[in-house]
């Protein structure tokens, strides 16, 4: 299964793909998008949308996985946040996808870290999980461990129906 994670944001917004072969995790490819403060909303929310919407056709995932709305200390961030995210659900959408959403913490804890670990800890975790960590930005490895956590979800799901 291949599992494409996308972890949303205003300034950066990342995506990591995933296969499962015999058990083994395999990181079939990343990328991310940047945008910044001086460009327009319409502009950032274009360039994440062509961005996502060229991985989906590129890397054809069987699944598509998202990081999931939290609470933010600024509601002007959590709007930001919320745009991008909606650019990222439709780019899914329009490719014929219905993402599937995780938290957070959920995914943070899927990974072998601890709910509330930093940035640093979820990217070791990743890296053991998968023999190897992208250059780039940390969100990446944060795209990375959101198909990460759909690929256990998912088998504890199929266990669970048998």
């Amino acid at each position: 299964m291949r599992v494409l994670g996308i972890d949303p944001g205003s300034t950066v917004t990342a995506y990591g793909v995933v296969d499962k072969s015999r058990g083994r995790l395999i990181l079939v490819g990343s990328g991310y998008v940047r945008t910044t403060s001086s460009e327009e909303i319409a502009t950032r929310l274009r360039k994440i949308f062509d961005t996502l919407e060229l991985a989906l056709a590129e890397h054809r995932p069987d699944v598509v996985a998202i990081e999931s709305i939290f609470r933010h200390k600024s509601s002007e961030s959590a709007l930001r946040l919320g745009q991008a995210r909606g650019v990222a659900l439709l780019a899914a959408a329009r490719a014929g996808y219905e993402p599937l959403e995780y938290n957070p913490m959920t995914i943070k804890r899927t990974v072998g870290a601890y709910g509330k670990a930093n940035k640093s800890a979820v990217a070791r975790m990743v890296g053991m999980l998968l023999g190897e960590v992208p250059d780039g930005p940390a969100d990446l490895t944060d795209a990375l461990a959101i198909a990460i956590c759909h690929h256990q979800h998912a088998r504890v799901a199929v266990g669970v129906a048998r």
